[in-house]
C-alpha cells in the first residue's frame, strides 16, 4: 500500500476538505499545512487517474462539517476578545464537538488506517488559529504559563479568555504595631460593621475589621488598580505577630494580581505611591516575579532575628541572666502549640533550634534580648515558657515570670531569590 492508496480510500469515504484529507498524514513532510498535504494528494490522484481535478467545498466536508474553513474567522474573534488586555505571550486551546471528533475516528477506520494516524482536529485548530493570532498581534506563543489563554469552543461557538495573574515580588517593613499581615475581618459582626437592629459593632467600631489596616490593605490596592486587576492575593514568607514590628530589610512577599489587564506598569512609581500614602507599612524592591518565585516565597521557611523587650516577675541577677542565655545558646527547643494560637493551629510539639541569643539587663526586672532562631520558633514562648509548653525557656531557667512587652523582627534571612523575572520584564 502506498500513500496514494491511503489517500484514495480516504477520498472515497465522502466529501472531504483538503485539511481533513491531509490530516491523517500530518507527520509527513514537515513544514506543510494539512490543507497543503490534502491539496497535493488530491492533485496527484487526479493526475494519476487522468481525471478532472475538482476543488472541494469545505462546507460540505462530512468530517469537520466546515470548521476547517473558519480558521481566519475564529482568529479574528480571538483577537477581538483580547482587546484592552495587555499581554506578551498567549496560548490557544480548542474544544471540538464530540460528534466531530468521532467523525475523525470514523474517517480513519473506514479507510483502514490507524485511529491515531496523523493528528487530531483539535491540534490543527490550536496551531492554525494560534498562528493567525500571532500574526495579527505580533505576540509570542507561551507553552508553560502564558499571559493569556484562549479557548476556542467550537461546540458553543464561543471564545473564552483566561488572563493569568501577575506576580509582584517585594519586601515590606511594618513600622507600626497592631497591624496584621493580611485582612482580619471582625468575627463579632461577620465583617458587616453592624449588629442586629442596625447597631454599630463595638468590636470593630463599624469598620468590619478587627484592626484598622493590614500590610495587605496598604500594599494590594495600589498594585491591583495600576495593573487593572480584579483582586490581589498576598503571600508572605512567614508572618510576624500583629503587635510586632518588621524592621531591617523587611520580609519577602509576593502579591498575585488576578486577571490583570495591564502588565507594563512601572513598579518604582507604585512603590513610591505606597510609601508616601502609608504610615504603617513601607515596601522596597518591587519587581515582577515568575510563578516559581511565588511558590518559593510561600514555602520559604527563613530563619529570623528578633529583638525583644522583656519584663520579669521578680528581680533577676545579672549572672543568672547570663547563665540562662548561655543555656539557650544553640539549644533545640520543644514547643507545644502556644495557647494564643491553638484555636487555629494543630496542637503539636515542634522542635526548633536557637542559633544564637544574647541580652542585657536594663534594670533588675527588665532586659532586652536578641534571638536568631530557626523558622517557626515562637519567640514570646521561648521567653515566657507558656505555662511550661516551651522547654527550655528563659522564664523556666530563671524560675520567674518573663513577658515580652515589645517585639521587633530585625531580619528575615536565607532568602536567596533564585528565580529570574519573566524575560519580557527584564531590564535590557
Amino acid at each position: 500500500m502506498t500513500i496514494l492508496d491511503d489517500a484514495e480510500r480516504l477520498a472515497a469515504t465522502g466529501p472531504l476538505c483538503d485539511a481533513c484529507l491531509g490530516r491523517p498524514f500530518a507527520e509527513r513532510s514537515f513544514g506543510l499545512g494539512n490543507d497543503e498535504r490534502g491539496r497535493a494528494l488530491r492533485t496527484t490522484l487526479a493526475l494519476d487517474s487522468d481525471e478532472p481535478y475538482e476543488s472541494p467545498d469545505t462546507e460540505k466536508c462530512w468530517v469537520c462539517e466546515g470548521l476547517c474553513g473558519q480558521f481566519d474567522a475564529y482568529a479574528d474573534r480571538a483577537v477581538a476578545a483580547l482587546e484592552g488586555i495587555d499581554f506578551s505571550t498567549y496560548q490557544v486551546g480548542t474544544r471540538v464537538p464530540p460528534l466531530v471528533e468521532e467523525n475523525g475516528e470514523l474517517l480513519r477506520a473506514d479507510a483502514g488506517l490507524d485511529v491515531d494516524a496523523g493528528e487530531l482536529l483539535k491540534s490543527e485548530f490550536n496551531r492554525e488559529v494560534g498562528k493567525r493570532v500571532g500574526q495579527q498581534t505580533g505576540k509570542a506563543v507561551g507553552f508553560e504559563r502564558p499571559d493569556v489563554q484562549l479557548l476556542v469552543d467550537l461546540d458553543a461557538d464561543e471564545i473564552e479568555v483566561t488572563i493569568n495573574s501577575v506576580a509582584v515580588y517585594g519586601r515590606y517593613r511594618k513600622v507600626e504595631r497592631d497591624v496584621p499581615q493580611t485582612e482580619w475581618p471582625c468575627s463579632n459582626c461577620g465583617e458587616s460593621g453592624t449588629l442586629h437592629g442596625g447597631r454599630t459593632c463595638p468590636e470593630c467600631d463599624g469598620t468590619g475589621y478587627r484592626y484598622r489596616t493590614s500590610v495587605e490593605q496598604e500594599v494590594a490596592p495600589p498594585l491591583v488598580t495600576a495593573l487593572r486587576g480584579d483582586e490581589g492575593v498576598f503571600h508572605g514568607a512567614g508572618r510576624e505577630d500583629v503587635d510586632a514590628l518588621m524592621l531591617g530589610d523587611g520580609r519577602p512577599f509576593v502579591l498575585e494580581v488576578k486577571r490583570p489587564h495591564r502588565r507594563d506598569v512601572e513598579l518604582a512609581t507604585i512603590e513610591d505611591e505606597i510609601n508616601k500614602a502609608s504610615d504603617a507599612v513601607k515596601v522596597d524592591d518591587l519587581r515582577y516575579a515568575t510563578h516559581e518565585m511565588t511558590a518559593h516565597v510561600k514555602e520559604h521557611d527563613a530563619s529570623k532575628t528578633y529583638h525583644a523587650t522583656v519584663e520579669f516577675g521578680s528581680p533577676v541577677d545579672e549572672t543568672a541572666l547570663e547563665d540562662a542565655l548561655e543555656t539557650l545558646q544553640g539549644a533545640t527547643v520543644e514547643q507545644r502549640t502556644p495557647h494564643r494560637v491553638d484555636h487555629r493551629r494543630a496542637d503539636l510539639v515542634r522542635e526548633r533550634e536557637v542559633y544564637s541569643v544574647n541580652g542585657d539587663r536594663t534594670d533588675d526586672t527588665h532586659a532586652t534580648i536578641d534571638v536568631h532562631g530557626a523558622g517557626g520558633l515562637y519567640i514570646k514562648e521561648l521567653i515566657s515558657s507558656d505555662d511550661g509548653r516551651t522547654e527550655p525557656s528563659l522564664a523556666g531557667l530563671l524560675e520567674t515570670d518573663a513577658t515580652v512587652t515589645a517585639l521587633d523582627v530585625l531580619a528575615v534571612e536565607g532568602e536567596d531569590e533564585p528565580f529570574e523575572q519573566p524575560a519580557y520584564f527584564r531590564d535590557e
